[in-house]
């Protein structure tokens, strides 16, 4: 019964998300700007470099945002299906992956298809890929966001600030690093600081694959040992992985706990 209800829960927001109309803007704005880099691009490797900029900015922010404001917006529907027999967990999970499958369905649209219309070898699956992860790890940030903040402008400042760090404020941290610890062996820590942003981690995936490591600067030859293996490649998609589940289980864990 209870998973009956879950289903039908996670079907009506699929469908309902899926049908609004920021969601929509944002599947044809990705689509016209991954057409427009595609053409003007000379060659596939410098438009992958130009829509990974894109992918870097625009997914995380639109994920973040957009999942803070559902989560706020879909709370009386939260509450109203409390009153039913509807497990809490069944709620939770049918909200958040219906609304990380839909935005990973707008960023499969709008970036993935011209790239497989287009093609871009290896380089575009490993895109194609790491957005879907973006989606899904900014959506439940948005998601942690909102359940730890009962004030709707408090959760919309808390995801942009979370957005900021990753985005901005973290490379500018670990540039500091860089600087002030120069004289010491720093490979082994490189790794470490590029695990602890889903960002950088998708960004170098990515690069490598482009066979363009000096773009990550006097660092690249460690990328490219480390990542550029097996070894590197699981170490990124197992870190990638972690990002999803570590939020979204403590998001789960307070929506548990919280008196709607």
């Amino acid at each position: 019964m209870r998973k009956t209800a879950g289903r039908k829960i996670l079907k009506y927001v699929i469908f309902d998300i899926l049908r609004n109309k920021l969601v929509i803007a944002y599947t044809v704005l990705l689509f016209i700007l991954s057409i427009a880099v595609i053409q003007l691009g000379r060659d596939s490797s410098k438009a992958i470099v130009s829509l990974l900029n894109v992918v870097m900015f625009l997914v995380p922010l639109v994920s973040i945002i957009f999942g803070t404001i559902h989560f706020y917006n879909s709370r009386e529907f939260m509450e109203t299906l409390l009153a039913l027999p509807v497990n809490r967990k069944s709620i939770f999970w049918a909200e958040y992956i219906g609304l990380s499958s839909s935005l990973s369905i707008g960023f499969l649209i709008g970036v993935g298809l011209p790239l497989l219309i287009y093609g871009g070898g290896e380089a575009s699956l490993y895109l194609i890929i790491t957005g879907v992860f973006l989606s899904f790890i900014f959506t439940a940030l948005a998601f942690l966001s909102s359940v730890k903040n009962a004030d709707k402008a408090k959760g919309i400042g808390v995801s942009l600030m979370l957005w900021f760090y990753f985005s901005v404020l973290f490379d500018g941290i670990v540039l500091m690093i860089y600087m002030f610890f120069s004289d010491y062996p720093l490979q082994k820590v490189v790794i470490i600081l590029s695990a602890l942003n889903p960002i950088d981690l998708a960004r170098i995936m990515i690069l490598l694959k482009l066979d363009i490591s000096a773009l990550l600067g006097y660092t690249g030859a460690t990328f490219h040992n480390f990542f550029g293996s097996i070894t590197g490649l699981l170490f990124s998609l197992g870190f990638l992985f972690i990002w999803v589940l570590a939020p979204t289980l403590l998001a789960l864990r307070s929506f548990n706990r919280k008196n709607f």
